[in-house]
C-alpha cells in the first residue's frame, strides 16, 4: 500500500496525498480499487450514486450511475440507471483527474486527501449530475482487521455536497451531506466469504439462537452479509458504522463497530461494545422499512436515533440499499442503509419472514 510505506497500519495511521491515487497491489487476481460517492435531495426523496471499480490486474473497470426515488427500485425501474462492466482502462490511470472510460463519470481533486470535483452526462438519457464534494475531516480509517473489511485498506470521508442534478431534462438544485468511500485490496471470490470447512460445507451456525425465525436466519455466520447505515444532519451531527447481524441477540439487537459518532461537530470512533441497531422489515419485500440505533463513542458520549426507509434501490435481486430519513439529538438527517446478502440467504430469510403457519 503506498500510504503505509514499511511500518504497521493502524486505526490512527493517517492517509496521506498519495492515497488519492491508484495503489500499487499484488499480483492477486481479484484485487480490486474501488471510489464511491454518494449525495441525495431530501424533498425528493432521491439518491444518487457514482461508483467505480477498477480491477488492477486485469485491467478493466466496471462503472455504475444511478439515481432512485419512490417511482422504482430494480435497475429498469429507477429514476436513472447505467452501468458498463470490464471496461479497458487506459495505462497508469491517475484517480486524481480521470474519466472513466465508456462514457463514466469523471473525478478531479481539487486539493489532496478533501476537495473533489464529480461529473456525469448522459444526454440521450436527459440525465447528467455534477457537484463538489468538500469534506468536513480527514478520512477515517477503518480499523485493519476488523470485519468486514479484514484485508483491505478503507477510508470514509463526510462532506458537504453541492451542485445540480438533471433528470428527464429538470433541474434539480443538490445540497447535503453525505459520504464517499474508497477501499483497495482483494475483493470477490474466495475473499467474498468464510473459507471456514463448516461454511464451504454450507452449515451456518448461529451464535445466539432463538427469537424470531427470519432473525435468527439473519444471524447466520459465514454467509457474507454487510451492512452499513450512515446518517448526517450538517458538520456538527451524524453518525455512521458497519451493523453486525452475525453477532446479533435474539431480540434483534445487532453490535456495530468501525464507525463514528459526530457530536458538537466532533468526530469519535464508536464504541463497538456498547453501539447496536435493531432493524425491521417489511415483510412483502424483506427490505428494511424501521432502524432503531443507540451509539456510544470511545470518549462516552452517547446518540439514539431512529430512522425510516423513503426509496430503495435493489440491483442484486435480494437486499437494497434504502434512502433514509433519520431522528437524533431533536434533528432531522439523511443517508443510507446499505443491506448486502447472497442471494440464497436472502430467499431463506425471506420465505420465513412471509411464513403464516
Amino acid at each position: 500500500m503506498a500510504a503505509a510505506g514499511t511500518q504497521a497500519v493502524t486505526a490512527d495511521t493517517p492517509f496521506v496525498p498519495e492515497d488519492d491515487t491508484y495503489h500499487r497491489l499484488s499480483d492477486d487476481p481479484h484485487e480490486v480499487e474501488t471510489t464511491w460517492w454518494s449525495l441525495n435531495v431530501p424533498e425528493r426523496h432521491l439518491g444518487c450514486w457514482l461508483h467505480a471499480a477498477y480491477h488492477v490486474n486485469r485491467g478493466v473497470v466496471t462503472w455504475r450511475v444511478f439515481a432512485w426515488d419512490p417511482s422504482g427500485s430494480d435497475p429498469a425501474r429507477l429514476a436513472y440507471y447505467r452501468a458498463a462492466t470490464n471496461v479497458p482502462m487506459p495505462p497508469d490511470p491517475d484517480l486524481r483527474d480521470i474519466t472513466f472510460p465508456g462514457g463514466g463519470f469523471s473525478v478531479r481533486m481539487l486539493r489532496p486527501l478533501t476537495d473533489y470535483h464529480i461529473a456525469y452526462r448522459d444526454s440521450d438519457a436527459g440525465f447528467a449530475v455534477e457537484f463538489e464534494h468538500r469534506s468536513v475531516h480527514p478520512p477515517q480509517r477503518f480499523t485493519p482487521g476488523e470485519a468486514p473489511m479484514l484485508y483491505n485498506p478503507h477510508l470514509d470521508q463526510l462532506g458537504h455536497i453541492t451542485g445540480e442534478l438533471i433528470l428527464n431534462g429538470e433541474r434539480i438544485p443538490v445540497d447535503c451531506y453525505s459520504v464517499r468511500d474508497r477501499t483497495w485490496g482483494p475483493r470477490g471470490g474466495r475473499y467474498s466469504r468464510s473459507q471456514k470447512p463448516e461454511y464451504l460445507r454450507g452449515e451456518y451456525r448461529v451464535k445466539h439462537p432463538g427469537g424470531p425465525r427470519w432473525r435468527e436466519i439473519e444471524r447466520q455466520r459465514g454467509r457474507g452479509r454487510i451492512e452499513y447505515i450512515f446518517g448526517h444532519t450538517d458538520a456538527q451531527t451524524g453518525f455512521l458504522g458497519f451493523v453486525r447481524p452475525q453477532d446479533g441477540d435474539a431480540s434483534g439487537w445487532s453490535p456495530m463497530n468501525v464507525g463514528w459518532l459526530l457530536k458538537d461537530g466532533e468526530f469519535r470512533r464508536l464504541d463497538k461494545a456498547r453501539s447496536r441497531a435493531r432493524n425491521f422489515r417489511d415483510p412483502k419485500t424483506g427490505w428494511n422499512s424501521h432502524i432503531q440505533v443507540e451509539l456510544v463513542d470511545e470518549a462516552g458520549r452517547s446518540m439514539q436515533a431512529e430512522g425510516f426507509a423513503v426509496s430503495y434501490v435493489c440491483e442484486s435481486g435480494a437486499g437494497a440499499h434504502a434512502l433514509m430519513r433519520w431522528e437524533y439529538e431533536g434533528k432531522i438527517g439523511w443517508g443510507e442503509d446499505q443491506d448486502v446478502w447472497d442471494r440464497e440467504h436472502f430467499q431463506q430469510m425471506l420465505r420465513a419472514l412471509r411464513a403464516v403457519r
